[in-house]
Formats: structure tokens, sequence, C-alpha cells
């Protein structure tokens, strides 16, 4: 089909798979969809749109006058101190203009040469704790991103901060160069990332409006089925974003509704771990910055859903995924495509694509973490470092040979006070981990000891070597039977969702799982009992290159808490889940070394075409690509995990057999329990070891803890113990 005008621009790496535009029926349904969206709180009014400028343009001046003050103590003559300059910037939700109602603030600090970190977590707390309209300021200086997080003015914030190698900071300071990348830190290189993304992403879209509504759609349908999450393994809103970018890349001139449709089309049929990108990642790194480049970084040959940062230096915003949570995503995005098909063809409304996936109906058996501190300032701590580390048990978990699926459940949980609970000094958070087992032939034993160990000991270790943490601090972890979640969650949402998804719809374009328990409610007080010491049990005789290559940390760590029964399930257990997630791949985990997709002409198509011509074009241009570009090496390498960088493995020497390796120094651990060894070898070997892996704890740091009695079974029989 010829059209008039000058030829239109191409955006990404490929050509678009269509350029039609929108029919009057999309239109309408666009409209239908933005009615749909209301509802839940995605669109904020103008009063608020105008309370968050304020914000903004108030904690600007604080930063000027921050800034000008540590230059007067620094002694700068006064007419440079006058003109030094810093500036507040925004990335994330907000930055690209779909924050939700109550959404908190991603900003970043740009400030001079002569301003440091030191400064910006000491002299600028101290200005944010004397304002009257600020509160919760909890600095995080050791994070892998350091951080102040605050609540200003009733909205909560995150501040960033990168210190430019200039003499002063313009207000029209383009983040977007390169250049200004030299002579820093790692940690400015990570904070100034933020921004960079977020604004190569909205360069990188056709339509921004048709884009900003998708991602809308997108988000609010990821944080309902419970797959929005970059810290539990699934994907943060960076990802969902990018993701969104490369549709409406393919599809530049339909409209919101049609979009939402091919994005499920799109990631239902790509070759997985071919990576997602907006734009060529830079040919040459003349700043010596680290880049996500598996033709040099071995640990990048083994992301399972590969999604790369368009700024320089391109990073993978996915690394966290598991086995797990890729089998998750994928299967809500198969469900995804469905209902977004029977939408368009008039069998469904928009909100049924919004109802709240059932976690706590789809499996028999579930894990139960408990997080408690004896302070709300510590226990914000120790929630945020626990979150941070149940992937770590969730890697562990899918390297048993009789777990299927291990799905973390994002939303934590809050200990519901009851009458008779008098106790006021612990706080507690809850997190569910859902099992789904293998097929399994008769008696058959899990022990799950040593994995929910490793996960305890692990976090504790991390808490004591940052400093971190604090008497009273504590993890438990308990198994329990689905009908056992009453102690934990209200029976009354337990029942609705029973009640609900036991009465089918009248209407088709009703049809919907059950409603998911809402935020307001709490669960019931869980038990905080017995705790024991763990026996040491062995491991599974083999792993696959892929269990082994899969990157949950398997380093030393401190002992914990367990609690620790032992039970008996069904082995039908396995076979009978109603979740109807697929096994995880054994295959073609290196395949993301594959080469990337080049520019393209062909396969550009003036009509909307088939679903089936759609899906072979997707399939082909994520699968096929040509040479010379990102080729994995033919002999696998052996590898095993850096000692300085939590699941960042390091090149070993070349072999065709994977074997882990141990790592260096003398290490211990108190109470003289045994500690796994480093790398991941406690997870191959027949039994486990006293090692010499682990730091030296500093005694007054962390007190003797309890340790389970019994170790945590699953003795699989034949029987009916749903």
């Amino acid at each position: 089909m010829s059209s008039s005008g000058p030829p239109q621009r191409t955006y990404g790496i490929t050509s678009p798979i269509t350029l039609a535009g929108p029919k009057p029926e999309d239109v309408q349904l666009t409209n239908q969809l933005e009615e749909a969206l209301k509802p839940h709180g995605v669109f904020e009014n103008e009063e608020e749109l105008r309370h968050r400028l304020k914000v903004l343009s108030e904690l600007d001046e604080i930063v000027k006058s921050w800034i000008h003050q540590v230059a007067a103590t620094k002694n700068l003559p006064q007419n440079i101190a006058e003109n030094v300059g810093g500036k507040i910037y925004t990335f994330g939700s907000y930055r690209l203009g779909v924050h939700t109602k109550g959404a908190d603030i991603d900003t970043l600090c740009v400030a001079p040469l002569h301003v440091d970190r030191t400064d910006f977590f000491s002299s600028f707390v101290d200005m944010l704790k004397g304002l009257p309209n600020t509160k919760d300021i909890r600095p995080v200086e050791g994070a892998f991103v350091p951080v102040i997080k605050l609540e200003f003015d009733n909205i909560e914030m995150d501040i960033l901060f990168a210190r430019l190698a200039l003499r002063s900071i313009p207000e029209d300071m383009n983040l977007t160069d390169d250049n200004i990348l030299r002579n820093l830190d790692q940690k400015c290189v990570r904070s100034l990332n933020g921004c960079r993304v977020t604004d190569e992403i909205l360069n990188l879209v056709p339509n921004k409006g048709t884009f900003r509504l998708c991602l809308r759609v997108i988000k609010l349908w990821a944080k309902k089925k419970g797959i929005y999450s970059n810290t539990l393994g699934f994907l943060g809103g960076v990802s969902w974003a990018m993701l969104v970018a490369r549709t409406c890349q393919l599809y530049p001139n339909v409209s919101a509704s049609t979009l939402v449709n091919k994005f499920f089309l799109v990631f239902t049929q790509w070759a997985w771990p071919q990576p997602v990108l907006l734009k060529q990642p830079k040919a040459v790194n003349d700043l010596n910055v680290p880049v996500w480049d598996p033709r040099v970084n071995v640990q990048d040959r083994f992301h399972l859903l590969p999604i790369i940062t368009p700024a320089y230096p391109q990073q993978n915003s996915t690394y966290n995924v598991t086995q797990s949570t890729k089998a998750i995503i994928e299967q809500e995005l198969k469900e995804g495509l469905a209902i977004t098909q029977e939408i368009l063809q008039g069998k469904a409304i928009w909100e049924k694509l919004f109802t709240p996936s059932n976690f706590f109906q789809k499996y028999k058996h579930y894990i139960v973490l408990i997080a408690s501190a004896g302070s709300k300032d510590h226990h914000l701590e120790w929630v945020g470092l626990v979150e941070s580390k149940i992937r770590i048990l969730v890697g562990s978990l899918e390297r048993n040979s009789h777990i299927k699926l291990a799905h973390v459940n994002p939303k934590g949980h809050s200990p519901q006070s009851s009458e008779n609970d008098e106790k006021q000094d612990i706080f507690c958070s809850i997190w569910f981990i859902g099992l789904e087992f293998q097929h399994l032939d008769h008696s058959t034993n899990i022990d799950l000891t040593y994995d929910i160990r490793f996960f305890v000991d692990r976090t504790h270790q991390q808490a004591v070597s940052s400093s971190m943490w604090k008497e009273g601090m504590k993890i438990e972890a308990k198994h329990v039977k689905r009908k056992q979640l009453t102690q934990y969650l209200p029976e009354s949402v337990l029942k609705l969702k029973k009640k609900k998804s036991s009465q089918p719809s009248t209407q088709a374009s009703q049809e919907a799982p059950p409603v998911e328990n809402d935020p307001s409610e709490q669960p019931a007080t869980a038990p905080l009992d017995g705790i024991g010491t763990p026996v040491v049990h062995t491991g599974p005789d083999n792993l696959t290159d892929d269990e082994f290559l899969y990157g949950g940390d398997s380093r030393g760590s401190t002992p914990g808490d367990l609690q620790s029964p032992v039970i008996q399930v069904n082995p039908s257990d396995a076979s009978t889940q109603t979740t109807p997630v697929a096994a995880r791949p054994k295959e073609g985990r290196g395949a993301a070394a594959r080469t990337l997709p080049q520019q393209s002409e062909a396969g550009i198509d003036e009509t909307n075409g088939t679903d089936e011509e759609e899906a072979l074009k997707i399939s082909e241009l994520s699968s096929t690509p040509p040479d010379g570009v990102f080729k994995r090496p033919a002999k696998r390498v052996s590898e095993e995990l850096d000692s300085a960088s939590e699941n960042q493995p390091k090149r070993v020497k070349s072999d065709e057999v994977l074997v882990p390796t141990s790592g260096d120094g003398d290490h211990s651990v108190p109470n003289g329990q045994d500690a796994p060894q480093t790398g991941l070898a406690p997870l191959i070997v027949k039994q486990r070891k006293s090692s010499e892996d682990l730091p030296e704890l500093a005694s007054p740091a962390l007190q003797p803890t309890n340790v389970g009695k019994k170790p945590i079974k699953l003795q699989l029989l034949p029987g009916n113990n749903t």
C-alpha cells in the first residue's frame, strides 16, 4: 500500500511489523479501556498533580540551599559558591507520566564536584530532619544504589545522589550525554542510570500518549496478577516500560487498546532468552564502564529474560528472574493474550483483564516466612533486607529435584492484631511461597532444611556484615498446607475466595477468577513458636548445568531461626495443582548469547494481518540473529560465584564438565555450627561439612540464635492431604 508524504521514522533495531492505523472500533475500545482504568486509581486529579509539582519545587530549592552551604563550609569563594547550582531530577513512573494515586516519586540529586556522598548522608540528612513537613527519613548508604527514603509533605520519595565532575550544575543540564559519566564512581553511574534510561525510553517510542496509556494498563495488570516486583524475581516498572516501548516500536500507529493485545502477542511469541533491545547497544566502551555483553561476561549468558536498558552503560534490568518466576510470567502472558482476544471480539470486558490472581487457592503447600524486629525503624530495615534475599530461597528450592515450581507472592502481609495480643514490641511481616511438586511415585522424602536454613543464614550474614543487625531481628520459616492458611490470613478472605471461585458467572463477559484479598485486610497473628536445630542432610546427587549455573547465591552464612515440622503430603499434589504453569525449561540456557537482530525492511505490513502471520514474524524477529554479534562460545565455561559480588559468577578454567569450586579464606560461624561451603558446592555434595569460607563475625553484633530441633521434611505418601 502506497502512502504520501515523507517516510515514517523507524524506531528500534528492526522495522515495524505493521504501519496500519486504528479503526473506529479500536478508538471505541480505547475509550472503554480508559473508563475501566479509572476505578483502579491510576489517574491523579489536577489538585494532586499540582501538589506533587509544589513538593518537587520545594525539594529543588532545599537542594540548592544545601549545596551552597556545603560550598561555604569548604571555603569556596563567595562568587563561586553563589553559582554552583545543583538540581533535582525525576525518573521512574513519575517521569514517564504513568504514576498512580499515592505513588512515590523517584528523584536524583545532582551536585557539583565539591559535594561528596558523605555530605549527602550527613549534612543533607540533618537538613531534611529539621524540616517540619518531613518524616520517616531512612538513609540507606550501604545499598547497591545508595538512597534516602522519606515522606515529604505526605508524598513518599526516594532521593539518589550523583556527583558530577563539574564545578557547577547548570539548570539545563542534559543527563543523556554520555560524557557526564567520565571520572565518576560506579555508585554515581548507577544513580544517573535511572534518569538516563527513563529519558531514552521516552525518546524511543513513536507515540508517547499511546505508550503511556498502554503502560498504565500493563502495570495494573501485572500488579493484579502478582508479577510486579523486581526484588522478588519478577519484573519491575522499568522492565515493563521497556517491553511496552518495544511493542510500540513494532506497532507505531495502532490505538492503545490494540497495543495492549499486541503486547501479549509479541511476548508470548518472543524467543527467550533472546534479549529485548530498544536500540543498538553502544559498540565502543570508551568510558570503561561495565556493560551487559554475553561475549565478555560469563554471567550474562545465563540470564533468562534479558531486557536491556537503552542508555549507556546498558544493563539487564531482569537479572533477578528465576526459572519459577519466568514460568509464572509466561503463563500470565498467555492468559492475558486469551483475555484481550476475547475483549477485541466483544466476548469480554476490560475489567476481566484486571481480575486479581488467587494465589492462596493455587497451591496445596506453602512456605511461610516471618521477619520480625523489636522496633518500627529496625523492622523497616530488616524487612527490606529479607525481601531482597527471598529470591535466594526460591533459587535454592528450584534446585530441589522434587520441586517443579516455587512461587513467591510479592505482596507482604502484616500479622493482624488480636484482642488477646498485648505485645506491641514485636513488628512482623509475612511472605508466602507456593510449592508445586514434580510427579512422584510412592513414598518420597523431601528435606527442605538445608534450602531454608541457607536462606536464613545468608540473610543474617548480610545484616551483620553491613552493620545493620540489631537485637530482636529474626526470621522464621514454616511449612503449611492450604487449609492452615487461616492461621495467617483472615478466614473471611479465604472463604470469600472459595465462594466466588465456585460460582461461575452468568455472563461470558463477566467470567473471571476470584477476587484477591483486600490490601486493607491483614492476616491473623502468626504463631511464633518452638525453634530447634536442623539436622545435617544430603543435597541432590546430580545437578544439571542449568541448576548449577542458576544465579542463586550459595555462599556461607550464619545460623538463623527455623520452625521445622514434619509433614506428609500426597504425591498427587504434584500433578493436580490448579496452577497450569509448565515445568521449568531445561534447554536453551545459553541462548542469551545469541546475536542481536539487525535493522531490516523485510516484513513491513500496511495491514494488521492474521495473528498466525504476526506470530511467525515475531518469532523470526526474535530468534534469527545475524552472524558476528553476541555469540555464545562453543565450549562451556565453568564458573563460581564471585565472593565480592552476589550472583555474579567469575570466569575460571574452561572445561566441558561444570565443576563447582570452593572459596578462599579463613572464616567461621558462631555457636560451633556447620557452615555451607562457598560457591555452589553445598548443593551437590552428599554430606555438608565444616567450612572455612565465612568471614569472622564480631561477637557483640550477633547474639547466639536459637536453631530448629527438627528438619523441615515433606514426606510424600499416598493419601488425601489437601
